[in-house]
């Protein structure tokens, strides 16, 4: 769904995954500054939007996902998973519940998706699940921001910032009023700073959740009764994940960021050595410099050099091995 922000002056629009919305508007650490300082609007009109409402959502949800929701209190964020039989992740979700309504937002493409997965599942429990898309638009307002919601507009509130379910008729007025605008690589600049994984990004197709640090912010350990909770257990009780996420401080001399999947290897071994991981997502940032997340095996020493392609990296440990 292409954003009618990418008409404005300055607009360079976004490729792959986050295609149909800014890339940056023409200066990408103004942008992230902006952000970083707690002012500005980030465009994630391309985000999928799906609801679930009914007396039982919450029940209903509890059971599904890897999140603790029976309880939730309106207004209330949280992050949840949908695994697979095996325990790997299938989505990932940004919930807040409005006490009539479950609001959630989820990776581009995925809606179909995720509302069959949820359609399939409902059985006799009084819920409606919606796909809300092509209504609405989430925008993200950083940390500090002060802009004004709109009455009657449901809003995520965590400690990264808000994230508006703003109605896509009024995306435009909305964003002239609350800018500056700032592109989805300055969200992504600072989304790798605070190390926070994202799905396709961090995860592929065997991806577990203790790999890439979802474990206490997405995965509830004292809750039952959802696919993939037999391997979430055993992983945390009886061993350890094949691979771990780290943060990696990359050569700034270097001109070409090394891109997703660039393999990564020990620094020793030079750049024909093993295969020991992979760049998830890499990112200049304004004020860190060229930075990124990779998913490497966990036995992999926390104080190895290693290098990411050709590029020098020096590792900072995310989830501990």
């Amino acid at each position: 769904m292409k954003s009618p922000l990418l008409s404005l002056p300055g607009a360079v629009p976004a490729e792959g995954r986050d295609e149909g919305v800014a890339a940056h508007y023409g200066d990408l650490f103004r942008e992230q500054r902006a952000l970083a300082d707690g002012s500005g609007l980030v465009d994630l009109s391309h985000r999928a939007v799906v609801t679930v409402s009914g007396g039982d959502r919450l029940a209903w949800l509890h059971l599904l996902l890897t999140q603790h929701v029976s309880e939730l209190a309106p207004g209330q964020a949280t992050d949840a998973l949908i695994l697979t039989a095996n325990g790997h992740v299938e989505h990932a979700l940004y919930l807040v519940d409005d006490g009539e309504t479950m609001w959630m937002h989820a990776e581009p493409g995925t809606q179909d998706g995720l509302v069959a997965y949820l359609e399939s599942m409902k059985f006799f429990y009084r819920v409606e699940v919606a796909d809300r898309t092509e209504d609405f638009a989430v925008v993200h307002l950083p940390a500090g921001s002060i802009a004004e919601v709109p009455d009657g507009v449901t809003v995520r509130e965590t400690a990264y910032g808000r994230d508006v379910f703003l109605p896509r008729a009024d995306l435009e007025e909305y964003a002239a009023a609350h800018g500056p605008l700032a592109g989805i690589l300055a969200y992504e600049a600072l989304r790798v700073e605070a190390h926070r994984p994202r799905l396709g990004f961090e995860t592929d197709h065997r991806t577990i959740p203790h790999e890439v640090g979802w474990i206490g912010t997405a995965v509830h350990l004292q809750k039952g009764c959802y696919r993939g909770q037999e391997t979430v257990a055993r992983v945390q009780n009886l061993g350890r994940p094949p691979r771990r996420l780290v943060f990696l401080h990359l050569d700034g001399s270097e001109v070409v960021l090394p891109g997703h999947g660039t393999p990564v290897r020990l620094a020793a071994d030079g750049p024909e050595g093993r295969q020991l991981g992979f760049i998830t997502t890499s990112a200049r940032h304004h004020e860190l410099g060229p930075i990124a997340l990779a998913l490497v095996k966990r036995n992999v020493a926390v104080d190895a050099e290693l290098l990411a392609g050709d590029t020098a990296a020096a590792q900072e440990v995310v989830v501990e091995p």
